[in-house]
């Protein structure tokens, strides 16, 4: 109508001028949340890649030094009779093997994180992959006399998978076990088929055990920061996270069940057929095998 303002309703601006300072406030808060995440994410992996790169330095260092150390000695003219110089050989063997496994973990690593690690799969009995795994990890069990006690289901099934991967998972797991359970603890594996073909396999055994918060660290690549469980230990960090790769390109899951004083279970499903997925898992399930 003639002589009627076109200007909106000093009401109406009023609220559309608080609805843009209400969003350029919330847009403002979003902003400085997202910022700070991302600082603590970076100031995580940065804390993540110091610490790991202090852990390589001290697994690098350590058996180079002793191969240096021993060769050293053996080549000296006379410095060492025929026998001192078959134990240093034996020495020079041992940092070499430990040198060769902790440069074989990370390049495994970094074959899991780039998805080119593949496998090489044949028809196999897991009761004789454990068999040799155990074998081979004989030794680490002997040293601290913790006795091993094996139950597998008799006529397990054949399943698809890679025997070279799946001995390296299951020495992974063993050896965690050996390594954080104490002088004459206790080892049990068990493994069992289920109806769908598939096989499970339990180890547990009687050692420190670890929190919830503790399991998803440890399962971090090159985040060996298990406290006081990691630092008094041997190792780069990368068992376990090489175990979880291992599992997931089977198709299969692992669960751990864990609590602190009450040791550790590492339950490994593998499925009939092994087709790389996603299904890997950790959990914290009813344990499925208790050290008594």
């Amino acid at each position: 109508m003639p002589g009627r303002s076109s200007r909106p309703p000093k009401r109406n601006r009023l609220l559309a001028r608080y609805c843009d300072t209400f969003g350029e406030m919330q847009l403002r808060k979003y902003t400085e949340r997202a910022i700070r995440a991302a600082r603590a994410e970076a100031e995580l992996n940065h804390r993540s890649k110091s610490a790991f790169l202090s852990t390589m330095s001290h697994e690098l260092r350590t058996p180079l030094n002793a191969i240096i150390g021993f060769s050293d000695l053996i080549r000296q003219p006379g410095a060492t009779t025929q026998a001192q110089a078959a134990d240093y050989a034996d020495h020079i063997a041992l940092a070499g093997r430990r040198l060769l496994n902790v440069v074989s973990d990370v390049l495994d690593m970094s074959k899991l994180e780039s998805r080119s690690l593949t496998l090489d799969k044949h028809p196999l009995l897991i009761s004789e992959v454990l068999e040799i795994t155990l074998e081979n990890s004989r030794a680490l069990f002997d040293a601290k006399q913790q006795p091993v006690d094996v139950r597998l289901e008799k006529n397990l099934p054949e399943i698809a998978g890679d025997a070279k991967r799946l001995r390296q998972l299951f020495t992974n797991l063993l050896s965690n076990a050996s390594k954080f359970t104490p002088l004459k603890g206790r080892i049990l594996v068990m493994a069992k088929a289920l109806k769908d073909g598939s096989v499970t396999i339990a180890i547990a055994d009687t050692g420190v055990g670890m929190t919830h918060e503790q399991i998803v660290m440890a399962l971090k690549p090159f985040a060996q920061v298990q406290g006081h469980l990691a630092r008094t230990q041997e190792g780069t960090g990368l068992g376990l996270p090489l175990a979880m790769g291992i599992v997931k390109l089977h198709g299969g899951s692992l669960y751990l069940d864990s609590q602190p004083g009450a040791g550790t279970t590492a339950v490994v499903t593998l499925p009939k057929e092994a087709v790389a997925s996603g299904a890997g898992t950790v959990t914290n399930p009813v344990p499925v095998g208790k050290v008594a």
